[in-house]
């Protein structure tokens, strides 16, 4: 960036998600502009014919690329520590895509069993319609991701911490696992935010976001990211999203812009509140179980301490009682909101076993431990002690 040419040294993470990225049309505008166009014209027959070869830089189609959506792009890249990024228009599509792109016929995918569910979807319903053979394992369990390996294995995909029970997956290990196995890893990591954990540092090929929920932070818009290196975007991403066309609209990209700027204030502040709301329910007689990444008692809290620099803005609750339990609770709430959404400034609150998760057998949720008492709290920016007196009265419902 031009205006930060006479730094003598790299600017902090913070200011990054602020200027990184910034394209000033002629004009000279503060806030980022927003390119809300189609196309593009050329000054020439032989200038659009270049465009298109790769020999001339510059924008083609907005389902190729747009100046709006290039700006957020390399804005979260800068963030996340990432060479090279692409937005799609949600978070299920950035999964796809970055498991559609590195696989195809006659491969072989491992995954953790605790998914959220669109994504157990693609993975154990949706790849194998094409030929891609599928493992999914405890994801806790290094031994159990070393056993599913196969010679034509290809790509280890994760959750960290996952949704909606919060599990936590030591991504470094299984990092090195997939290396050893000549497969790419993937990481889901929505629920940690790329303020708390990097996954690329910790060994990973490929990090997914939907922007959906931290990274807009406000229910407005959909949104999702693939960040990688230059060459595997290049090999694997670019072409799929160009030819297939799930591409993030600008004015999208243009709210995601404006929400990077905050993020780190909202997500620390978020963080912190969830905090003190686990620590004044834990050990209520109304809670079977809470599980909350910042606290001591999470079972992962030792992965937790050498690949998280935070906790989470999420809780898991399992509340007594199974569903007519989390169903008085969850009706009795003031402020709260019941929505299956997360990451936002409102805090939300939502029941898997009947949502996100509701087309799994019980079987199945059982497996990824999703409980029919099991309630996922999403804390917003309210004030702590107010959501902890409305937790507390729902609880004397139950």
């Amino acid at each position: 960036m031009s205006e930060c040419s006479r730094r003598t040294r790299p600017l902090q993470a913070d200011t990054r998600l602020v200027h990184e990225g910034t394209l000033r049309s002629e004009f000279g505008e503060t806030s980022e502009a927003l390119f809300l166009t189609q196309g593009h014209v050329y000054a020439s027959a032989e200038d659009c014919e270049a465009r298109f070869k790769g020999e001339s830089p510059g924008f083609l189609y907005a389902r190729f690329s747009n100046p709006t959506v290039t700006m957020f792009e390399q804005r979260i890249a800068s963030f996340e520590g990432a060479e090279s990024a692409r937005a799609t228009a949600t978070g299920m599509a950035a999964v796809t895509a970055a498991l559609m792109g590195l696989l195809q016929a006659g491969d072989h995918i491992v995954a953790a069993r605790a998914l959220f569910g669109s994504c157990r979807y693609v993975v154990a319903e949706l790849l194998p319609r094409f030929g891609v053979a599928a493992t999914l394992v405890d994801g806790t369990d290094l031994d159990g991701w070393r056993k599913a390996i196969r010679p034509e294995t290809k790509v280890f995909f994760l959750e960290s911490p996952a949704n909606p029970t919060l599990e936590v997956i030591d991504i470094e290990a299984v990092a090195a696992l997939a290396r050893q196995a000549g497969a790419k890893l993937v990481v889901d990591n929505v629920f940690s935010t790329p303020v708390w954990q990097k996954p690329l540092q910790l060994g990973a090929d490929c990090v997914v976001y939907s922007a959906t929920k931290h990274i807009d932070g406000q229910g407005r818009c959909l949104g999702g990211v693939i960040l990688a290196s230059e060459e595997l975007i290049q090999a694997h991403i670019h072409t799929l999203l160009r030819q297939t066309g799930p591409s993030m609209s600008p004015f999208n990209a243009w709210v995601l812009l404006k929400s990077l700027e905050t993020l780190p204030l909202r997500v620390e502040r978020q963080t912190r509140t969830a905090a003190s709301v686990a620590d004044a329910l834990a050990g209520h007689s109304k809670i079977r179980r809470l599980i909350y990444p910042g606290r001591a008692d999470h079972p992962q809290a030792d992965i937790i301490a050498r690949q998280m620099t935070g906790g989470s803005t999420l809780l898991a609750l399992e509340i007594e009682g199974g569903k007519a339990g989390a169903f008085r609770f969850l009706n009795a709430l003031d402020l709260i909101r019941i929505s299956n959404n997360l990451g936002d400034a409102k805090s939300l609150i939502t029941h898997p076993a009947t949502t996100t998760h509701q087309r799994f057998t019980s079987e199945e949720r059982a497996e990824m431990g999703v409980s029919e008492g099991l309630v996922r709290l999403s804390v917003g920016l309210e004030h702590p002690d107010d959501l902890i007196e409305d937790l507390t009265q729902a609880l004397e419902h139950v």
